[in-house]
């Protein structure tokens, strides 16, 4: 067997050479990546596959020739390797310049894996694929993590792990998408953000939004280098729990290597096919288990064989460098110009997906725009992953000069299990509201001007759903005050200050100093309330740190600021009705961790009356009595 990783150098010129012709599940490629040595420096110069070469045993050696594609426009270009019968070396030739080259592992890729796990949430070890039911002809093995990725050609380096104690309040160690980034930006103040094979996993107790895993190492220069699982959503010791732990391991760690979701790789880049049934037939540890096409999470099991797909597979071991690199470029597609989402040619799906929007933003203003998905003819199952973040939902804006770009969250949250809903004249139509002003490309509607957004819905049975297109009109600012105040707004870390409703990082300090100002010098304005909901909203929950000695300190809620801010926003008549219930929620919440349960009460009296008097129909004005009821039971025992 001949398959592996070579090294070899020419001159100033270094090879890191793959050969998978051979070994288990070979791809039938050759691929390499360059870097040009500079004293005692060495930078990456370019990647180069070749994907279907010829290959021959000759006289005692194998040869192997073909075609390559190169990164970075380099013209393709002959790449011949010649590995003498026993292996050990051999010879390269890439485009004219020969190596030397010398085996250097059966590991195509080698990544460092380091694993924390704050205390009480214990980390996965392994699972027996035999202990359950499975495809015939699959090995009865035991999987760890790194076995997993072994199978697949990689090498998982791992540091010894850590447990991180905690310090502070809080008792259900919940994590939000704020403290998942301030523990991100800590982590890597103590490491060279840079792309490098290394990759960092916290394993938390739990998401406030009940996710398995999330990658939220997305939002700077050098992405994909953190993710996160969640111990409660999957922990236990049965088999199935095993199982459950493994994949959301695997998967989220995928997400490091730039493999998008089954449904999603036509996003990727380069643009992949989807598999069977738009991704969602695809036997994969990127597709969602619920998902599956061919008999849901019972259909998936009995056919999964533990292992990525094929074309997975090509990627992991052959994408070129910085495509594959942990912080490199960046997840999925980046930001070039996509085409705007055009309708189906046909549409028997039953669905109906609406994109509103208010008639007309500040510029500065976050631009919030709810979803309405309702069904036509006969009542509909689908499920209710309609938020963008989660990515079932994909936004396309269409900015004032012609260009059309992917709005890409934050951060994307793995949701794992799937609660389908059913849409009837008892429930007619399902809404969500979403910030949409700022995302992984930073600020999206920068300038004044007519924008247009489209949404896609990708629905449970991979039907995708095209919204008409809704206008976003962004006003001209009239006054000096108008200027200075979407000056503040319209920072780098106030974006993510909205995404993430708010946050206690020094990283964002200067953000929150701008959304300060705004309070303290034009509280007048009609955008401070904007910048007070952040502020409320922050200061209402509690915030946990890892502190550079890596233990976890937990801030407690100080409800008095939370009230002050968010009794404020709850006047404005401005904010939309979706984020207006969040608010007066959060702030009951506050109210009565003041130890005034009365006061709290009286809030969601209060909701219930502010929106009857707007008019909402009588079946979401149902669905709010009955939230505004369960809020007062849980807060009355939250304070018992």
């Amino acid at each position: 067997m001949i398959s592996g990783l070579y090294q070899g150098q020419d001159g100033d010129s270094r090879l890191a050479l793959r050969v998978d012709v051979d070994g288990a599940r070979p791809t039938g490629r050759v691929s390499g990546d360059l870097f040009t040595v500079a004293g005692a420096t060495t930078s990456y110069a370019g990647s180069f596959v070749v994907d279907a070469p010829a290959v021959r045993a000759e006289g005692g050696r194998t040869l192997i020739e073909g075609r390559a594609a190169f990164s970075g426009g380099t013209p393709a270009g002959d790449v011949s390797v010649t590995i003498p019968d026993g292996g050990g070396g051999g010879t390269a030739s890439v485009a004219g310049r020969a190596y030397e080259v010398s085996f250097a592992s059966p590991f195509f890729r080698s990544v460092v894996l380091e694993v924390d796990s704050v205390v009480g949430a214990e980390p996965f070890t392994a699972y027996r694929t035999g202990s359950l039911p499975g495809p015939a002809g699959s090995p009865d093995r035991e999987l760890t993590v790194a076995a997993a990725y072994a199978e697949a050609g990689v090498e998982l380096r791992l540091n010894e792990p850590e447990v991180i104690p905690v310090t502070g309040s809080g008792a259900d160690l919940a994590w939000d998408d704020a403290e998942l980034h301030h523990a991100m930006t800590r982590h890597f103040s103590a490491f060279a953000d840079q792309p490098a094979w290394r990759v960092w996993l916290l394993v938390a107790s739990k998401h406030v939004g009940g996710y398995r895993g999330i990658m939220f190492d997305y939002n700077d220069a050098h992405q994909r280098q953190g993710a996160a699982v969640f111990h409660d959503a999957i922990m236990g010791t049965t088999p199935q729990a095993q199982r459950a732990q493994l994949r959301t391991y695997v998967h989220e760690l995928g997400h490091a290597f730039n493999l998008l979701h089954s449904w999603q790789k036509n996003l990727a880049n380069p643009p992949q096919p989807l598999g069977p049934d738009g991704g969602f037939g695809d036997l994969s540890w990127m597709n969602y288990v619920h998902n599956y096409s061919q008999g849901g999470e019972e259909g998936y099991w009995a056919a999964f064989p533990f292992q990525f797909t094929d074309a997975e597979l090509v990627h992991l071991r052959h994408g070129f460098h910085r495509n594959v690199a942990m912080g490199a470029d960046a997840f999925g597609r980046g930001a070039a110009e996509i085409a705007p989402f055009e309708p189906p040619v046909e549409d028997h799906s039953g669905l109906r997906l609406e994109v509103r929007a208010k008639e007309s933003f500040e510029l500065g203003e976050p631009v919030v725009v709810e979803f309405k998905l309702s069904y036509a003819g006969g009542p509909r199952d689908t499920h209710g992953h309609l938020h963008p973040d989660t990515e079932f939902t994909q936004v396309s804006i269409t900015q004032p000069g012609g260009r059309t770009l992917l709005y890409r969250p934050m951060m994307r949250h793995c949701v794992d299990t799937s609660p389908r809903i059913r849409l009837d004249e008892g429930n007619p139509a399902l809404y969500r509201s979403a910030y949409i002003g700022h995302g992984r490309d930073g600020h999206y509607f920068q300038q004044p001007g007519e924008y247009q957004v489209r949404a896609q819905y990708i629905a449970a049975d991979g039907s995708r759903i095209v919204s008409p297109v809704c206008p976003v009109r962004v006003r001209f600012p009239v006054s000096r005050d108008d200027h200075q105040v979407a000056e503040l707004m319209l920072g780098e870390e106030q974006g993510m200050l909205f995404s993430l409703l708010g946050s206690d990082s020094p990283r964002l300090s200067a953000g929150n100093q701008a959304l300060d100002e705004v309070i303290g010098r034009h509280g007048e304005h009609p955008l401070a309330v904007y910048a007070r909901l952040v502020k409320g909203l922050n200061a209402e929950r509690e915030f946990k740190e890892l502190t550079p000695d890596n233990r976890l300190r937990v801030r407690p809620p100080d409800p008095k600021q939370g009230v002050e801010h968010l009794s404020a926003v709850a006047r404005d008549a401005g904010i939309d009705n979706i984020t207006l219930n969040l608010v007066m929620r959060r702030l009951a919440r506050a109210e009565a961790r003041q130890g005034d349960l009365v006061r709290a009460n009286a809030v969601m009296d209060r909701m219930v009356a502010t929106f009857a008097a707007k008019g909402v129909n009588d079946i979401v004005m149902g669905q709010i009595r009955r939230q505004a009821e369960l809020t007062k039971t849980a807060l009355a025992a939250e304070v018992s």
